[in-house]
């Protein structure tokens, strides 16, 4: 039988173990240090982020991304890459941040801490211009070609549709492309693209019905550092606050997307 004295020795030891973690620096301390902040985004998902003419991000979340770092005192430091690797590489250390339309969904938030809500959206379907079928909800798409981006929220909300074969993509411009040639029936992504879709490509492609509920896209990074969790949501409501995210968001949506849109 284990005496007291060991039991005790085996709790100090227990508590020496756990004692780093506890004292770990925060996310903010090395953001600060390193003086830039770490930003992931796809970079091919307009209007929230893509290149120009000239190869230069810019987009939504670019601009958004810019002013928090502005705020924190480092300067943006961007990553591109594939949606369907971009949790992952969050989780694996490679940026601090994603600022992309990202939903705060219950299972991501068991993995990653996230930001108070920057964009209040809503899922839509995409369908091609001359779609004559009404698809008004999941009723419509049995039996239906449905294209979602792997790994994202739209993808699951598709799979629980009763009937609908979903077919899943790096990222939006290959699920857009596809359904404009029609080898699927419709594509399911943000409510807030469709109207660049209709006024920027040359895609012959439109919106369809809305579907599902109003979601909260945060700003997502690794758990366990509070102070940087704090900083993020003071840089927000600082933009909220003197204007700067409204004149943002008006510039590419013509209204201010941190609030519900109003209801025709």
């Amino acid at each position: 039988m284990k005496t007291f004295k060991s039991w005790l020795a085996l709790a100090g030891l227990g508590l020496a173990l756990v004692a780093p973690s506890a004292g770990a620096a925060d996310l903010l301390d090395e953001v600060k240090q390193r003086g830039s902040l770490r930003i992931a985004l796809e970079g091919s998902y307009p209007p929230f982020n893509y290149r120009d003419e000239q190869g230069r991000l810019t987009g939504f979340d670019v601009e958004i991304a810019e002013a928090i770092a502005t705020k924190l005192g480092v300067k943006p430091q961007f990553t591109t890459t594939e949606w369907s690797g971009i949790l992952a590489g969050l989780q694996a250390g490679k940026y601090d941040v994603i600022v992309n339309q990202v939903a705060a969904t219950e299972a991501r938030r068991k993995t990653f801490d996230f930001s108070e809500p920057y964009v209040l959206s809503s899922p839509q379907l995409i369908v091609r211009n001359n779609e004559t079928r009404k698809i008004q909800g999941p009723a419509d798409l049995k039996g239906k070609k449905i294209g979602v981006g792997q790994g994202s929220n739209y993808a699951d909300l598709a799979r629980s549709i009763e009937g609908a074969e979903v077919k899943v993509y790096p990222g939006a411009p290959e699920y857009l492309q596809d359904l404009a040639t029609g080898r699927i029936d419709v594509a399911l992504n943000d409510s807030l693209l469709i109207p660049y879709l209709a006024q920027k490509t040359r895609l012959p492609v439109k919106a369809g019905a809305p579907l599902g509920a109003v979601e909260s896209n945060a700003i997502p990074f690794r758990k366990g550092s509070p102070a940087f969790k704090q900083a993020i949501d003071k840089a927000l409501a600082d933009l909220k606050a003197d204007g700067s995210f409204a004149k943002i968001s008006t510039k590419w949506f013509g209204r201010d997307v941190s609030k519900p849109p109003v209801a025709p």
